[in-house]
């Protein structure tokens, strides 16, 4: 069975690499000095990088950056400790995992290393073009805290909606029963679409 190989990812063409796919999947390209405070994790397969991710424990938030501050007025997580936080970010998972089996298996390092980050609060933004957080956050169910558009920052390409939302790290950890769920899911996909694709003369 292959094996997916799990990388904390330091060397500069490591990191270029990593930009790089985020910016061809998202159309953003994250800033070099908010990406090396962060801890970013890459997935290799066949020594090929197929899924990236990148958690960041100290303020300075991007997705706390972009919230309008009425909206922040409004809502009194805001007001909450930022060093009780952590924010994911630049998540992407390569088509080329096409087995649930391979898939599931970023989601669970995923999910091992926000639990051993011990924040309280996880941080997740997503915007339309991300297709792997959406299916993160569906798993996860966290709370909405704004969607529309981001707070425009100097100089920088953003997207045109995002949405902000937040989880607690026990509350991922207490949805893993959604996370098996989609996983059986999946593999009911797969063999189903095994027997309908078999050659003829199998």
């Amino acid at each position: 069975m292959e094996k997916l190989k799990f990388e904390t990812l330091v060397k500069h063409q490591d990191i270029s690499d990593f930009l790089d796919k985020i910016e061809h999947h998202s159309g953003v390209r994250l800033p070099i000095e908010y990406v090396k405070r962060s801890k970013v994790v890459g997935a290799f397969l066949h020594d090929q990088l197929v899924a990236t991710y990148m958690l960041v424990t100290s303020p300075g938030y991007r997705s706390m950056l972009f919230v309008p501050d009425a909206v922040k007025d409004k809502n009194g997580f805001f007001s909450q400790d930022s060093f009780d936080m952590l924010e994911v970010n630049g998540l992407w998972i390569s088509p080329a995992l096409k087995t649930p089996y391979l898939q599931m298996c970023v989601w669970a390092k995923l999910i091992k290393d926000i639990f051993l980050c011990k924040r309280k609060y996880v941080l997740l933004m997503r915007s339309k073009r991300n297709r792997s957080m959406e299916k993160f956050l569906g798993m996860a169910n966290p709370e909405l805290l704004y969607e529309g558009e981001p707070l425009p920052m100097a100089g920088e390409k953003t997207h045109e909606v995002i949405q902000v939302s937040r989880a607690t790290r026990w509350s991922i950890v207490a949805n893993t029963p959604k996370y098996a769920l989609e996983f059986y899911r999946r593999m009911k996909r797969a063999e189903q679409y095994s027997r309908h694709h078999l050659p003829e003369n199998a």
